[in-house]
């Protein structure tokens, strides 16, 4: 149970903040980065958002007013220190935020995380974590809703709808409850039109991003009597199709679409090591497999990342480890 009386008393107490999220953000991310901070500064807080990743193109939406910014050493070497309070949204863990991790760690001011996922490491003085929760969004709308800290206008609404949208699969995967969409019925009556939230978010891609998307399925191998299926995108196809990292999410998710898959598993080389995303139906637990390899992350949703540039040899050994989930 998290304790939002403590956090709407931090949020008063307290007259600036530096909010950032994860590496490579999804929807959640941003959108709970924009719903806090327009919590903010509907109460005359100052608030800065400050990510290690750029914005992906399809959520420049978010960002009508510029407020995202792009984490830069030099420009940003004081922040830390400057703000009253850091909030860590949508992770759980400070190597989720890379470069911006040593200035997050060594600064003494108040340190918060807010996030719905599993296994937290203790790098904050408060967090408030539950993982029954289904996005970090809505935690932001049961935090409003619940503490009546400011009245929900149509631009919260619409972040913390996005993000719940997509951290459910569109309101398709199991913590998609009864709750869940009665919240979504309130965000509706205050403007939000689903229809234009899911076009900018999935229906304006790249013509690159298409491109290596087919390159993705291409490369689609099955295993372990065609229960798991994996996929893998190389430095080459990024290179050769003009595509970035972010173009890359929600491919995984091809892997289940398949027949009698119940594992999927995506292997992205990087120009830095190289990434793996990890999904399952049922009760595989993926994030325990991911965990094996340093990472983390939800049930049936998770990922490792890897600072070696040997992942085709690694593939082999993270395959046969999933096969004893499997089996398991």
């Amino acid at each position: 149970m998290i304790d939002f009386e403590k956090l709407k008393n931090i949020i008063l107490d307290n007259s600036s903040f530096l909010l950032t999220t994860h590496v490579n953000p999804d929807a959640d991310a941003i959108g709970s980065e924009m719903a806090f901070y327009y919590l903010l500064k509907k109460l005359d807080k100052k608030a800065y958002i400050i990510n290690n990743s750029t914005l992906p193109y399809n959520m420049e939406f978010f960002n009508k007013e510029n407020v995202i910014q792009n984490f830069d050493e030099e420009i940003h070497k004081n922040i830390f220190n400057e703000v009253d309070v850091l909030v860590a949204l949508d992770f759980n863990r400070a190597d989720r935020i890379v470069r911006m991790e040593q200035g997050f760690r060594k600064s003494n001011k108040l340190k918060i995380c807010i996030d719905h996922h599993q296994d937290p490491e203790e790098f904050v003085d408060y967090q408030f974590i539950d993982t029954e929760y289904c996005a970090t969004g809505h935690i932001i709308y049961n935090f409003i809703n619940l503490t009546k800290i400011i009245e929900m206008d149509f631009k919260i609404a619409e972040a913390i709808y996005a993000a719940i949208m997509t951290d459910t699969g569109s309101f398709r995967f199991d913590r998609t409850t009864a709750e869940v969409h009665n919240i979504i019925s309130d965000l509706l009556k205050l403007g939000v039109n689903p229809e234009q939230v899911y076009d900018k978010l999935y229906d304006q891609s790249k013509f690159s991003k298409i491109k290596l998307l087919g390159r993705a399925l291409n490369s689609i191998n099955l295993l372990a009597d065609n229960k798991i299926g994996y996929m893998t995108i190389t430095q080459k196809d990024f290179e050769e199709l003009g595509a970035i990292e972010s173009d890359t999410e929600n491919f995984v998710n091809y892997n289940l679409s398949i027949e009698n898959v119940v594992l999927g598993i995506l292997f992205i080389e990087l120009k830095n090591g190289f990434k793996v995303s990890f999904r399952s139906k049922g009760n595989i637990a993926v994030n325990k497999l991911a965990n094996e390899f340093g990472g983390g992350g939800h049930n049936n949703a998770a990922g490792a990342r890897f600072f070696t540039n040997n992942m085709q040899k690694m593939i082999p050994v993270i395959l046969s480890k999933a096969e004893l989930y499997l089996n398991n």
